[in-house]
């Protein structure tokens, strides 16, 4: 006899497969935190005996390889000469006072195994965990280089705390980055591109995009059309920040920003502030994004302007790493006052 289905029986239903659904992600995040312990003791037991027996370099690589090889004969690929490689440096790079987080997998460790700064791999660890980004993403991160990008545009101890907790976003600057860095288009330089093709594009690659622009972005529209005593005007992309809760607008500019430019962008956040924010909204945010600025020009034309107006620059490639770790290295050698 099929039972009819009541209420109470659809109740029952959801709620065996919300106690199912939590159980399973409890197990495999069991898992998950058992496999990262076990690898870091591997590890560790690897370094006390390097340690113990003062190896020589080259008898340290053999023991990698005999380790390697007898290990996998016994436990099968879990144990590959470049994963013992990387439990070793697990445990040499996450001392006891610094365990690694289990809200990561195996995968991802190795990923940030592969960066010798400390800095840079705390920043991403931080950033992984509060994004949740998968390990694709964070390979993603890591070659568009977004610690560096985002640690020269701060002090000393800016950086510090960037390495310590991540980006964390309380205010409007904190969405910024410099440059933006648009790689996954595949546009080869030199490019021809229209800014409408431009926009067409990084909507049809919203996922990366979003991931660029950082933690806490919705998308709204694009072409938002603005209308101001008869007369229309369009807000090339328009997002909602879901931590900061407020419109963010992003307008493209395929060369450098003029003066104009920014009056528009003016007219757009007052239009906004006052016809598109409900109660609890946040002020909006206006940020251009052009391949090049005049800081002068930027700094004449926003005076007295409203703070939410940001002038950022965008690139089409991977940024120069070397360049900009020289310059990270030359603010971390400042000398505080």
């Amino acid at each position: 006899m099929e039972l009819t289905l009541t209420d109470g029986y659809r109740q029952l239903l959801e709620q065996i497969s919300d106690v199912y659904t939590q159980g399973r992600v409890r197990a495999v995040q069991a898992v998950n935190a058992q496999l990262i312990e076990t690898y870091w003791q591997v590890g560790r037991h690897i370094v006390e005996y390097e340690q113990a027996g003062n190896l020589r370099a080259e008898y340290g690589k053999a023991l990698i390889n005999n380790l390697a090889a007898d290990l996998g004969l016994r436990y099968g690929r879990g144990f590959s000469r470049s994963n013992v490689v990387y439990m070793r440096l697990l445990y040499l790079r996450y001392p006891i006072s610094q365990k690694p987080s289990h809200q990561l997998s195996w995968s991802h460790y190795v990923e940030l195994l592969k960066l010798d700064d400390d800095l840079e791999r705390g920043f991403y660890e931080k950033q992984a965990i509060a994004e949740r980004w998968s390990v694709p993403e964070l390979k993603r991160q890591k070659a568009a280089s977004l610690f560096l990008r985002l640690a020269v545009s701060t002090d000393k101890a800016g950086i510090l705390q960037l390495a310590a907790q991540g980006q964390i976003v309380q205010e409007p600057a904190d969405l910024l980055r410099e440059p933006y860095v648009f790689e996954f288009l595949k546009i080869p330089e030199p490019y021809q591109i229209s800014e409408t093709r431009l926009e067409t594009v990084l909507c049809d690659h919203i996922q990366p995009f979003l991931l660029e622009l950082g933690k806490g972005f919705t998308f709204v529209g694009r072409q938002y059309r603005v209308t101001i005593n008869n007369s229309h005007y369009k807000v090339d992309l328009v997002f909602y920040h879901r931590i900061l809760r407020c419109f963010v607008l992003i307008d493209l500019k395929l060369g450098e920003v003029q003066h104009h430019d920014i009056g528009q962008m003016n007219l757009y956040l007052g239009y906004f502030a006052n016809e598109e924010n409900v109660e609890g909204d946040n002020p909006p945010i206006g940020i251009i994004l052009s391949r090049d600025k005049d800081e002068l020009l930027v700094e004449y034309a926003t005076y007295g302007m409203n703070s939410q107006l940001f002038v950022q620059k965008y690139q089409l490639y991977l940024p120069d790493r070397e360049a900009l770790r020289l310059e990270l290295e030359r603010t971390l050698r400042e000398v505080e006052p």
